[in-house]
């Protein structure tokens, strides 16, 4: 069952589609190393274990009779209610039903420092009022749901395995566990004043620690502290402080603590069309998003994750520089072969990929953003590693080589490779940034000459080549007459000056052709793909801050407000959403939109200061 809306109170429980939850309606918990999805009825449909890129052992989202869930909900007919706690990434849910109400507490409990499981969903269930009757069914998939499943009781407690995972259900108050042999479930009553609290306890390739119920209770309260405890120590941001606060949580949740990478969304193959197969696994972290991800921690006054997140980059593309992939594992590695799984995909969206072919393209806008991230942390801290100042000249030389072949673009076509315009923009921006640090001595200067006679021959193209001088505006390719509205991206990491009127001319363009509303899709072109997609979220709030940026500011917070409201309930974004129903589409939480609503913020708040 799933919630639509009612205004700002409890949401009408209806039945689910065909099993699913509406995509806007899911919740995301995260302990830095994996990420679990929440609908509003109660059921965890996604739980990777170990890590955020590991196989589900839930993956009901993906495959309503295959994938696996752990649902916990009344038996009653009920309305909803749910929140983040203030300042964390626990979810409080309320079920309100004729009988009473009842609220579930849920997260992912952050590790302490005495033994804990590899991984712990902690459930507590609280009696608000009357008298409840609840039920709880957890049906574990380890390995995407082809792993063959044992369940069993050790010492009294309920443990599904397969291979070298396992996991142990603990309850206390919430019924028998009664075991079969494809899931483990039980029944309750709740009442007014009282508690039960349910645990899943995850092991992998490591004995499987079995916690006591005040462990869990005190891991659940601790969890909460260290989120608003984190969140203390960020920078505050105006007008759209509530939201750039949930953006923040959000992007923390998908930076990866092992490594300090941030990947891209949580899950893999939601569809950006409903039945299409435009599916793609996001939980890799891609050099597109980098500058933005620097930018977002520095303003945020996050500079423990922008050093960590940096030097993973550093890191990451030393084994294959002066080529850089488009995206890298969470562990920095390289290799992401894709593959086609054995699901039905979310509402029948097939095919279900896990990998992705994307790493094998030559995408140059990539060179561009490395060299912006490197430049915003020379800045920020002052200096350069000198190993890194020579291997990001050898990134600039590779660019003077390499940005007159056509390449697969930022949004990575499947078609014929084209001379993009934002990729050539990305390489000019690349050389610029190489110049400037060599300017203050960061970087060797000797082949600047060669790197100012590059970027002149990139200017001299786009601008002979890449510009409609019918509109004023820059176009996707060159030689082309459509828009793309990835440009703005180029032009607002400062190819061309904010008053620039090509600038204000591609606005314009973009408006025109692909903005329905507050809605801004990212191309009209051919793809090499068959079927549609949504309007990309990330594009609207790229479009809020380029209209900022030449001066329109209350424009700018017109727009921004509209898009703020696009959000779920919990104030989280997919990747795309469909304009005519709101429906979201596409992969989630996703990091691009939320780094995206974070940038237009701080840009129209001080061009606001600056007035």
């Amino acid at each position: 069952m799933i919630g639509s809306g009612l205004g700002n109170g409890s949401r009408v429980v209806v039945p689910r589609r065909e099993g699913y939850a509406p995509l806007r309606d899911y919740a995301a918990l995260g302990d830095g190393r994996t990420v679990a999805l929440l609908a509003r009825d109660g059921s965890v449909d996604w739980l990777t274990v170990p890590d955020l890129d590991s196989p589900t052992v839930f993956g009901a989202v993906l495959d309503a009779r295959r994938g696996g869930r752990f649902a916990l909900e009344p038996e009653l007919p009920y309305q909803v209610s749910r929140r983040y706690l203030p300042g964390t990434n626990v979810v409080e849910t309320t079920f309100a039903t004729a009988e009473g109400a009842v609220r579930v507490t849920d997260a992912l409990t952050l590790p302490g420092t005495a033994l804990t499981p590899t991984r712990e969903l902690v459930r507590k269930v609280e009696g608000l009022s009357g008298a409840v009757p609840m039920r709880w069914c957890v049906q574990p998939r380890f390995g995407y749901g082809t792993a063959g499943l044992r369940i069993k009781r050790r010492a009294d407690v309920p443990v599904a395995s397969a291979g070298t995972d396992a996991v142990a259900v603990c309850t206390w108050g919430a019924g028998e566990p009664v075991c079969s042999g494809a899931e483990i479930a039980g029944a309750f009553e709740i009442r007014m004043g009282s508690q039960a609290d349910l645990a899943l306890s995850f092991a992998h390739q490591e004995p499987l620690v079995v916690p006591a119920r005040s462990e869990c209770a005190a891991r659940l309260e601790e969890t909460g502290h260290q989120w608003r405890a984190w969140l203390r120590d960020r920078s505050g941001t105006g007008r759209w402080q509530e939201a750039v606060t949930r953006s923040a949580l959000a992007l923390k949740l998908l930076v990866f603590a092992p490594s300090g990478a941030v990947a891209a969304a949580a899950t893999s193959s939601l569809p950006e069309e409903i039945g299409g197969g435009r599916n793609w696994d996001y939980r890799f972290s891609w050099l597109r998003d980098s500058a933005f991800t620097l930018d977002a921690f520095l303003a945020l006054g996050c500079p423990d994750e922008a050093q960590a997140y940096f030097w993973w980059l550093m890191h990451a593309t030393q084994f294959t520089e002066p080529r850089l992939r488009p995206l890298y594992r969470l562990d920095g590695g390289v290799r992401a072969p894709e593959h086609v799984l054995a699901l039905a995909g979310y509402r029948g969206s097939a095919p279900v990929r896990v990998g992705n072919a994307a790493v094998e393209q030559l995408q140059l806008d990539t060179y561009g953003e490395l060299l912006q991230t490197a430049w915003l942390y020379a800045m920020a801290a002052g200096r350069l590693d000198a190993d890194i100042a020579r291997r990001l000249a050898r990134v600039a030389d590779f660019v003077c080589a390499s940005w007159r072949q056509a390449d697969a673009g930022i949004w990575e076509v499947r078609s014929a490779p084209q001379h993009f315009t934002q990729s050539k923009m990305m390489c000019w921006i690349a050389l610029d940034r190489a110049l400037r640090l060599a300017e203050r001595g960061l970087l060797s200067r000797r082949h600047a000459r060669a790197w100012r006679r590059e970027q002149d021959a990139i200017e001299d193209f786009i601008e002979t080549r890449c510009l409609s001088e019918d509109r004023s505006s820059y176009v996707r390719s060159a030689g082309a007459e459509d828009v793309d509205v990835s440009v703005l991206l180029g032009l607002l990491r400062g190819y061309a000056g904010p008053q620039h009127p090509r600038l204000h001319g591609t606005i314009e363009a973009i408006r025109r052709d692909l903005a329905r509303g507050p809605f801004v899709y990212r191309y009209g072109g051919d793809d090499g793909l068959q079927g549609t997609e949504g309007a990309f979220v990330a594009c609207s709030f790229w479009l809020a801050e380029a209209v900022a940026r030449c001066g329109h500011v209350e424009e700018a917070a017109e727009l921004m407000d509209q898009l703020v409201g696009l959000a779920n309930d919990v104030g989280l974004y997919s990747e795309e959403i469909d304009p005519a129903t709101g429906e979201f589409l596409g992969n989630m939480p996703q990091g691009l939109t939320h780094l995206a609503l974070i940038s237009a913020a701080c840009a129209i708040t001080e061009q606001a200061v600056a007035r």
